[in-house]
């Protein structure tokens, strides 16, 4: 417990640099996934094509070989990432490709009479998409996006290869250089703990939200045509 105290800053940066990671990272993440998944869907076929290429790359090839190469074969190209920026890049590609199959299958999940219904009725397909098609996938695309954010930032410990100081990275240091304790092990691991259940929680809190004005959005249109 005395080495836990006396490297408790060192510690703590290090969870900080682990959180500013992941979420840069998720960002990146959910970002790609959203706009490879509906790319999947799109009518121009070079689209569809340019969005599968991406998921079936970054879904078959290991994160630790693409930090790899985004670390140490880029710079022989003439391109020169920071380690964290290739830490951020590496996990927001690997997850975006995995979290655009979810937001694919959720959109693919929405009856196709409901778009032709909304088109009937004058909609565009933009406007049948986000009025629409959107809020009937979001409640089942959610909890797999928000697995998936639990299990980006599990991988963050994987950047420590590309030297990054992130938690693991510095624990495994102080190991080497000071013979810490099991008890720098332990705060790693509760860390970790703590992070991952807080982005259960958020995860869950917008699933609770996304459900409860679905209800209120079809309670209103049932009103409106129980009135009509």
């Amino acid at each position: 417990m005395t080495q836990l105290w006396d490297t408790r800053w060192v510690l703590l940066a290090a969870t900080g640099a682990t959180a500013r990671i992941f979420l840069y990272s998720a960002v990146l993440a959910l970002a790609l996934s959203f706009v490879a998944g509906v790319a999947r869907s799109a009518s121009p076929r070079w689209v569809r094509w340019a969005a599968l290429v991406y998921g079936e790359l970054f879904r078959g090839v290991s994160l630790v070989v693409q930090l790899f190469w985004l670390f140490f074969v880029l710079p022989l190209l003439g391109v020169t990432l920071s380690p964290q920026s290739a830490a951020i890049l590496g996990l927001g590609l690997c997850f975006g490709a995995y979290g655009a199959e979810s937001v694919r299958v959720a959109l693919a999940a929405v009856p196709a009479g409901q778009l032709q219904a909304a088109q009937a009725l004058g909609l565009s397909r933009r406007q049948a998409f986000f009025k629409v098609e959107l809020p009937q996938a979001l409640p089942v695309m959610l909890p797999p996006l928000g697995n998936l954010m639990v299990m980006a930032l599990k991988a963050t410990s994987v950047t420590a290869m590309i030297t990054v100081p992130e938690l693991t990275f510095t624990a495994n240091a102080l190991t080497a250089n000071l013979g810490a304790s099991a008890a720098v092990f332990a705060y790693v691991g509760l860390a970790y703990y703590a992070m991952a259940k807080l982005v259960l929680w958020i995860s869950r809190g917008l699933e609770r939200r996304v459900r409860i004005v679905g209800r209120s959005d079809a309670g209103g249109q049932g009103g409106q045509g129980h009135g009509i």
